[in-house]
């Protein structure tokens, strides 16, 4: 109940000194809009330039993930020539044994 009655007056208290106050409120907004529109592009700037290195972190990843996978890829075909080399060899071992 006591919460109830110190919202009331809190109202009326902030009410009357709007009426009374109004030019000084005025005033202090005009002060403080600017700031807080300069404050609110300084947070627009820092959180776009998070995004952006966000964004290039990604793309290095991705880059990474697939030059890792192209190397496995690269390291197959190695293998297996390898073993196609090797199987020419004793292919022709044998072609030489025959003759």
């Amino acid at each position: 109940m006591s919460l109830l009655i110190g919202g009331v007056v809190s109202v009326i208290i902030g009410l009357l000194g709007l009426i009374f106050w109004w030019s000084d409120f005025v005033i202090i907004l005009k002060g403080g809009i600017p700031i807080i529109i300069v404050l609110g592009g300084i947070l627009a700037v820092y959180i776009g330039l998070d995004e952006i290195q966000d964004k290039l972190r990604e793309e290095r990843q991705k880059q990474e993930e697939s030059l890792a996978k192209a190397r496995e890829e690269i390291e197959m075909v190695r293998a297996q020539a390898e073993k196609y080399k090797e199987e020419l060899d004793r292919m022709k071992e044998e072609s030489k044994k025959k003759d």
